[in-house]
């Protein structure tokens, strides 16, 4: 199955972080913080009981749950994929919606970014006008993709929440926090959501399943620019 992401957005993060500025942390605290990380580093992971884990079991029986229960989510995917084909639905990835040479003009425009940024006499001053999250990245498009039924999986950003957070339009994102914690991604990276009737998003923070007819047709708003439409006519929660 795809990918939500990939090491584009990691790029983006990064970017974003270093155009708003991120505050700096006392000395003090960084050393408390960083002591915990050292000590979990250092000690070796187990296969004794987690979370969930029968009283009594054996490692082996354990053991022999989790694959099971890896196995079974597999096969629920499998059989989910199976069902959206005899649907005519198309699965697939965030990678699927740029088109050929575009991770290459987009690496060029995150170096320009990071040379703007920490170039010689250059650099954006925290606090000023400059000093915002950027959306970077082009609306070029996959043709093969329009008016295709696709299914993808991602995170949902609303606009706005009514008073159920019942909604007809909104975002969706191959990362968590994107258009509102981090930097929006590429607009070919980013679906314009439209439902018919409304729908209600509470956890953003659960990834989702969405399906619905494909248009490389643009939107434009205050949280990011979508280089793709999509009409939804299913969703639904996106298993780990």
């Amino acid at each position: 199955m795809k990918q939500i992401s990939s090491f584009l957005f990691a790029a983006m993060v990064t970017t974003a972080l270093a155009a708003c500025g991120a505050a700096e942390t006392p000395q003090q605290d960084t050393a408390q913080e960083a002591q915990p990380v050292k000590q979990a580093e250092a000690t070796p992971a187990s296969d004794g009981p987690q979370v969930g884990d029968k009283i009594g079991q054996s490692d082996a029986e354990r053991k022999a749950a989790r694959e099971k229960a890896i196995a079974e989510r597999a096969a629920e995917r499998e059989r989910q994929a199976a069902e959206a084909k005899a649907r005519g639905v198309i699965e697939i990835g965030w990678e699927d919606l740029m088109p050929e040479g575009e991770e290459e003009r987009l690496a060029q425009m995150y170096q320009s970014q990071m040379s703007m940024l920490y170039g010689a006499g250059g650099g954006i001053a925290e606090g000023s006008a400059a000093d915002a999250m950027v959306q970077i990245g082009t609306f070029n498009t996959v043709p093969e993709l329009n008016g295709k039924k696709v299914r993808i999986p991602g995170y949902t950003v609303p606009f706005e929440y009514g008073a159920k957070a019942e909604v007809t339009e909104f975002l969706l994102v191959p990362y968590f926090g994107a258009c509102i914690h981090a930097p929006p991604p590429p607009p070919n990276q980013t679906l314009f959501v439209m439902a018919e009737d409304p729908i209600l998003l509470k956890d953003l923070a659960q990834a989702v399943w969405v399906e619905g007819v494909l248009t490389a047709q643009t939107q434009e708003s205050d949280l990011a620019d979508a280089a793709y439409t999509l009409t939804l006519t299913h969703i639904e929660k996106y298993e780990y």
